[in-house]
């Protein structure tokens, strides 16, 4: 990554779209939060908890429509595998680097806390970056943000929900039906058949991937990694604007970003909050996740990222200084989605991921408002004062070209 990088149109449209869901997955959790304890909260918890058919509609969204941004998020990360900042060893280095350790770390620091214990499974909880919320927090800054920091970021956070399946798919999953499991494994093997047929028209993947769906749903492995395996069938070709893979990419980023990310927020937010809610962030699950997210989250990705570029195996980019990446570390400390997401899979009392849940936002609430201070005290200085020379060389360059559009007049 270097200083004068350019943002493709591509990443600047998912940045704007994301930029835009985070501030409404902001609002929304407000007021769901508010609903649900106010004086319609019992109706309003029980309406997301209504029977629709053999599932709940919160079920039906968590198992279901969060399969789609599964599927959004599989497209973005074979993008990036492809043709993005993952795709060059020296630009992927440093935000892989960073997520290993910001994956690492959290999970340690809430093991520390919770080892033996019943609420052990919950180790997973820190571990994930919800893009939309660090990316709406990191956008607050406006145009000071440079064009590696904001690469930095979405690729950390890239990285960090592939972590995040992987934990789902290996530590998350019930007990196994095989024949279903071998069924679902099977259409995927037919979809990367006609992939390599370059079979490209899109129904066929998505009847196919529909399938697969039922029978992973049936299997006993969470029925959302569906969507990621659905993402690397797709026939990427040259991944541009007429490509299968780019297509549906951009026809589901909106609704993921304004539909079923809110959806997700306003059904799995309805917490009732007790009068002394604060005393249950003491024991040890809610200690670990909120340690976790804002301390093992900004611990790990600098320990980890300082020690690549210590060993010369990354490079840290020219405009962006340790202060800075220490900033982006805490914002990559906002859990929200994921890490609720995993509270769900990982515990089967409502009151334990309802303590985990509470702890996620407050985690999420104070890693991304010491992020913000950070980056907005650090980039006001590294703008101003750490590249006067591209302002003069800038200034030069106008003054040299009116000089010789007067010359020709």
């Amino acid at each position: 990554m270097n200083a004068n990088l350019q943002l493709t149109d591509t990443f600047k449209a998912f940045f704007n779209s994301e930029k835009a869901g985070g501030i409404l997955l902001i609002f929304v959790t407000l007021l769901s939060l508010l609903l649900a304890n106010s004086a319609w909260g019992e109706q309003y918890i029980g309406f997301w908890n209504t029977y629709v058919g053999s599932h709940s509609i919160v079920h039906w969204i968590n198992d279901g429509l969060m399969a789609i941004f599964f599927l959004l998020i599989g497209l973005e990360l074979e993008r990036e595998i492809y043709k993005g900042e993952l795709s060059n060893l020296q630009n992927a280095s440093l935000p892989v680097m960073g997520a290993i350790g910001g994956l690492m770390v959290p999970a340690a620091i809430f093991l520390f806390f919770n080892y033996g214990s019943p609420t052990q499974s919950g180790a997973g909880i820190p571990m994930a970056t919800d893009i939309a919320f660090a990316i709406g927090v990191l956008s607050l800054l406006g145009n000071r943000v440079p064009a590696t920091m904001k690469i930095f970021l979405t690729a950390l956070a890239v990285i960090d929900d592939l972590g995040a399946i992987l934990i789902i798919a290996v530590f998350y999953t019930g007990d196994l039906s095989w024949i279903n499991l071998m069924i679902s494994l099977s259409i995927f093997a037919v979809l990367l058949v006609m992939n390599r047929m370059k079979i490209h028209h899109l129904w066929p993947y998505l009847i196919g991937g529909a399938a697969m769906w039922y029978f992973m749903l049936n299997s006993g492995v969470h029925a959302t990694i569906t969507g990621v395996l659905l993402a690397f069938a797709i026939p990427f070709g040259d991944g541009g604007k007429q490509s299968l893979s780019y297509r549906l990419e951009h026809a589901i980023h909106k609704p993921v970003a304004f539909l079923i990310l809110p959806l997700f927020a306003i059904a799995n937010t309805c917490i009732p909050i007790a009068a002394e809610w604060y005393r249950d962030l003491a024991s040890p699950n809610a200690l670990g996740i909120i340690l976790g997210l804002v301390l093992g989250k900004p611990i790990g990705i600098m320990a980890l990222a300082g020690l690549g570029v210590a060993i010369g195996f990354c490079k840290l980019p020219s405009d962006l200084s340790w202060k800075n990446i220490l900033g982006v570390s805490f914002l990559a400390g906002i859990g929200f989605t994921m890490s609720i997401f995993v509270s769900i899979l990982a515990y089967d009392s409502e009151i334990l991921i309802n303590e985990s849940k509470i702890a996620v936002l407050v985690a999420s609430l104070i890693a991304g408002s010491i992020g913000f201070l950070l980056l907005y005290f650090t980039l006001s200085k590294t703008v101003a004062v750490k590249h006067p020379e591209l302002t003069e060389e800038v200034e030069e360059s106008q003054s040299s070209k009116m000089q010789k559009q007067t010359s020709k007049l």
